[in-house]
């Protein structure tokens, strides 16, 4: 079978993974003071860090539209035999309520929710290109690729509250507190949803070493076949402390770096960090 595999932008893997498998992106909408953009086409993180540093509004996120999703299931569904759809989790976002009502109208597009969001969505997305050589039935692609969702690890550290108190996800007592005490607080996907599940305390990378060594050390759970350390602008010592606990602590035949798109960026802001893997 000749399987095109499309996603949502929200998957955060780099240019260069997206032209090795060949892989289209959905970009979302991102609202900018009343102004809409194209997530990674008209508008990137760092265009929205320096319009929050400036002093303006967080910026927020729409999902594709039905319309969207039509048009491109259209480039693809007569040139393949099969078009795979990853979306963004159906927990965060209405993405894959909308793909699948477009997808109504293509009997040979499927619609995958990864249940997830960044390259923890991209790790499906991966999968589906993998798995999608070798299928020889759609529906049983579809079948490997749901099974695999409930495989996907991925958390975050951040290293500042600011974005979630402006976001309304925070409270400001709570952001003092925890800047008072040093504390960063570490969101783990978790049946579609985030939540807070640990919380680390002193400087950044000290951390990030304590983190990653908490999600990889002893563990025989893990597949080696790739991780991502994903991220948002973070100082350099920082991110050397995760790619050297990842080095120390993991056996991982690829170690993929890249960084977090405009959701990521707009929920989370700068200084943000995670690894993202599959389980056995």
């Amino acid at each position: 079978m000749r399987i095109k595999v499309t996603a949502d932008s929200t998957c955060d893997l780099s240019p260069s993974l997206l032209e090795t498998y060949g892989i289209t992106l959905a970009p979302l909408t991102v609202v900018k003071d009343g102004e809409h953009f194209l997530d990674g086409v008209t508008i990137t993180p760092a265009d929205i860090f320096a319009h929050v540093a400036a002093g303006g509004s967080l910026c927020s996120t729409a999902a594709v539209s039905v319309g969207e999703y039509q048009g491109l299931f259209s480039q693809f569904s007569a040139q393949y035999d099969g078009v795979i759809h990853v979306t963004i989790g159906s927990g965060f976002s209405s993405c894959y309520q909308n793909a699948c009502l477009a997808a109504q109208e293509f009997p040979n597009v499927r619609v995958i929710d990864s249940q997830n969001l960044s390259t923890g969505q991209g790790l499906v997305v991966l999968a589906a290109c993998d798995l999608g050589q070798r299928a020889t039935s759609l529906d049983q692609l579809c079948h490997s690729l749901e099974a695999l969702t409930q495989k996907v690890e991925a958390s975050f550290v951040l290293s500042r509250l600011a974005y979630m108190v402006k976001g309304g996800r925070c409270s400001s007592a709570a952001a003092l507190g925890a800047n008072l005490l040093g504390l960063k607080p570490c969101i783990e996907v978790r049946d579609g949803k985030m939540q807070v599940v640990k919380k680390y305390r002193g400087a950044y990378a000290k951390c990030l070493a304590a983190y990653v060594q908490d999600r990889l050390a002893g563990r025989s759970d893990i597949d080696p076949s790739r991780l991502f350390i994903t991220y948002t602008p973070v100082e350099d010592e920082a991110l050397n402390a995760a790619r050297q606990a990842a080095a120390r602590f993991g056996q991982f035949r690829q170690v993929e770096e890249t960084t977090a798109g405009c959701t990521i960026s707009c929920h989370c802001g700068p200084g943000t960090l995670g690894v993202l893997f599959i389980r056995k």
